[in-house]
């Protein structure tokens, strides 16, 4: 097993536990409150620019919060999530089987959507060493940059939290480098979101401009 698959083999072990301990709820995908996990997804979701159908892939989708939240945002969407617990996603099965929604834990089984958005799943490092942890990240937007056709978001934490409230084994990116990896590799039309109030930033990647 290579170093990518043991890191995503670990978070998996991670998530599906929370999920077990706490079910269906912000605790059971790690976040401090609904209203945390509310803010984020407002967030991610400015990078989509139409009002006109689209199609959007939840990467690392938990057991699919983004999906009921987005069905009040917008009219007409083909929703896709993914994630690497078997668990989460059978419990996204059973939350929302009878709905327009598409759940996988094999991302090639997935087409190529308009957008992607990713939250959070870049957070809990564990004890890797920041630098790797910070390959691993670049690797995997990589990876949704190819697989996304008008765009994508992410969140991370942000190196700009209190000290005091940092913890040793969550990553704490800088927003700057990201920033000018995504400018200079993935597009020109970046927007980097660091003024709400929580303790990280979100970055837009829109194409095609």
């Amino acid at each position: 097993m290579n170093s990518r698959n043991k890191l995503i083999k670990k978070a998996t072990e991670y998530y599906t536990k929370k999920l077990n301990e706490h079910g269906p709820t912000h605790r059971g995908v790690d976040w401090n409150s609904k209203e945390s996990q509310d803010i984020r997804f407002d967030q991610l979701l400015k990078v989509i620019e139409c009002n006109e159908s689209f199609s959007i892939l939840d990467y690392g989708c938990g057991y699919g919060a983004l999906y009921p939240y987005m069905l009040d945002k917008f009219i007409e969407f083909d929703f896709y999530g993914y994630d690497t617990s078997n668990a989460m996603i059978e419990k996204a099965l059973e939350l929302y089987c009878n709905t327009n929604s598409n759940w996988f834990t094999k991302l090639e089984k997935i087409n190529k959507t308009d957008y992607v958005i990713a939250s959070g799943v870049f957070n809990v490092k564990f004890n890797i060493l920041n630098n790797h942890w910070n390959d691993y990240v670049i690797d995997t937007l990589e990876s949704i940059n190819k697989i996304s056709n008008k765009g994508f978001s992410f969140n991370l934490l942000s190196k700009y939290s209190d000290k005091s409230h940092m913890k040793y084994n969550l990553f704490y990116a800088d927003p700057l480098y990201l920033f000018d990896y995504c400018k200079m590799n993935f597009s020109r039309n970046i927007a980097l979101l660091h003024d709400y109030s929580l303790y990280e930033f979100t970055i837009l990647v829109r194409k095609g401009k």
